[in-house]
């Protein structure tokens, strides 16, 4: 039996976790794609906290969705370094490294963050 797409990338999302841990000096960027919108969050997996997240749903700006998820990388890095944040691991949750995935992580490159 064909598995759906969501359930493929479900797959790939454990089999990449289960490799990648953040920490609070090296917390773990994890990106989240909806049809819409783009979500990124730093996180403690140690404590199992948010350290600081970031999103696209505030802005109405008439830009394209890569260039929002560009926008929203930059963001982050910002926010995290202000809370003396330079490193961290990239978790991509599955999804294919390309498109906004990639302009997020391009983004956060551009900000200050490195991984």
């Amino acid at each position: 039996m064909n598995k759906t797409p969501a359930q493929k990338r479900e797959f790939r999302r454990s089999r990449i976790r289960a490799k990648l841990n953040g920490t609070e000096s090296r917390p773990r960027l994890v990106v989240f794609r909806s049809l819409s919108s783009i979500y990124a969050q730093l996180i403690d997996d140690t404590k199992g906290k948010t350290i600081v997240s970031e999103h696209d749903l505030k802005s109405n700006d008439k830009i394209t969705k890569t260039e929002s998820a560009k926008a929203v990388g930059v963001a982050i890095a910002k926010k995290a370094t202000a809370k003396g944040i330079t490193e961290c691991v990239f978790d991509r949750n599955g999804y294919m490294y390309h498109g906004r995935t990639k302009a997020l992580a391009e983004g956060a490159r551009e900000g200050g963050l490195k991984f």
